[in-house]
């Protein structure tokens, strides 16, 4: 399969795909009545000419656009505010989201809290406080991803580090789901091999904990499985060479297909990435990557039937769990993904906050197994010291 051409597609929101649409910005940003928006974006891609590009587009566009680049790799509380306070005193009325994942959550917080009088704490994904929100004060968005990993262009949520508890929170609301996308896939062209590889192992982990997540939902499960099958034709060309587009074109679609599969659930990846993550400011895409085979052991158990049908559906020899299992192990090889967690800087030592964060996180509740904080404990030291019993 190929999805080099142009389209048009309005699931699960309206999204411009194809090389050379970013020239569409105005027009994406005008239909949501934007007329003055800020563009949220991280310091690595104000420096770089499709942020240029997008800005000159919007100027051809009568659209007069303000910038702000303040947002972390691993984005804070503290990024969000200072969004807002620009967005207000620069009297925005939308929000131009571009970028990878860190930037397009930190994008669409500074959108959900433009017009809140709330704490961005008081809207995390627990229960009904998605409800807290005041409609009114959200301001549109247009999600230009950069890189073919999160997803989050087709999101409805972001992940913020709240600092006090150095902890990620998941900020949820369904009007945060971007009103317009442009999937350009000529602006990752260029992307470095290893940050290729990072936010591609990313976008396997969304479609691969979603089609074990615990729930029933069968279209998820479809996204997910032609998805991964994307990614196993796709990735490691894509991370050979920075120009091929066909690659680079298929990566961008399983990197949403990967988002909107999950909505379905994800797991203990996450649950341990998002611990990593806060605390070590680890990439969370290389982070996946690195746990993916351990977390996929532990759960052996109960995804067995699951493993079976994707290695069919991949066509790996002798499916089975272990088939798709040897599948992971080599494509991190090729991708010269670590093979432990000692390599981004886990210790043993960690384990005893680590393992009682990740039972908290929300991304627990979906997995496969449920894992108790002795569970996690395991799976730590497992990933730390390599042993994949």
């Amino acid at each position: 399969m190929t999805v080099q051409n142009s389209s048009n597609w309005n699931y699960p929101t309206a999204i411009r795909f194809g090389p050379g649409r970013i020239k569409e910005l105005p027009d994406a940003a005008g239909e949501l009545g934007m007329k003055s928006p800020l563009l949220v974006t991280d310091p690595g891609i104000a420096a770089l000419p499709i942020l240029t590009e997008a800005l000159e587009a919007n100027q051809l566009g009568g659209l007069p656009t303000g910038v702000f680049t303040g947002v972390d790799a691993n984005p804070v509380g503290a990024n969000v505010a200072a969004g807002v306070e620009a967005f207000r005193a620069g009297k925005h009325d939308g929000v131009i989201a571009m970028g990878g994942g860190s930037a397009l959550d930190a994008a669409k917080a500074i959108a959900l809290m433009a017009g809140q009088t709330r704490s961005l704490w008081e809207f995390e994904d627990v229960g009904d406080n998605w409800k807290r929100v005041d409609p009114d004060g959200m301001a549109p968005v247009v999600a230009v991803p950069t890189t073919s990993g999160t997803g989050s262009e087709v999101g409805r949520a972001s992940v913020i580090i709240e600092e006090a508890t150095h902890t990620k929170k998941i900020i949820f609301h369904p009007g945060m789901l971007p009103g317009r996308v442009i999937c350009d896939p000529a602006l990752t062209i260029g992307l470095p091999a290893h940050i290729t590889a990072a936010v591609g192992m990313d976008a396997l982990s969304h479609n691969l904990e979603a089609f074990c997540a615990t729930s029933n939902h069968p279209q998820a499960d479809g996204i997910a499985l032609e998805g991964m099958k994307l990614i196993h034709r796709y990735l490691v060309s894509a991370a050979r060479d920075p120009a091929d587009i066909a690659s680079r074109s298929a990566m961008m679609s399983a990197s949403l297909m990967g988002a909107t599969a999950f909505q379905k659930g994800l797991g203990a990846m996450h649950s341990m990435a998002h611990v990593i993550g806060a605390r070590l400011n680890a990439h969370h895409g290389l982070i996946n990557a690195v746990v993916m085979p351990y977390v996929l052991c532990a759960n052996r158990a109960a995804i067995a039937d699951r493993m079976t049908d994707l290695a069919r559906y991949l066509d790996l020899p002798q499916p089975g769990f272990m088939a798709v299992l040897d599948w992971v192990l080599a494509l991190r090889t090729e991708l010269n993904i670590p093979h432990t967690l000692t390599e981004l800087g886990v210790t043993h030592a960690h384990i005893e906050t680590f393992a009682p964060a990740a039972v908290l996180d929300p991304s627990t509740g979906s997995n496969p197994l449920p894992f108790s904080t002795s569970d996690f404990a395991d799976l730590f030291r497992h990933a730390i010291d390599g042993s994949l019993t």
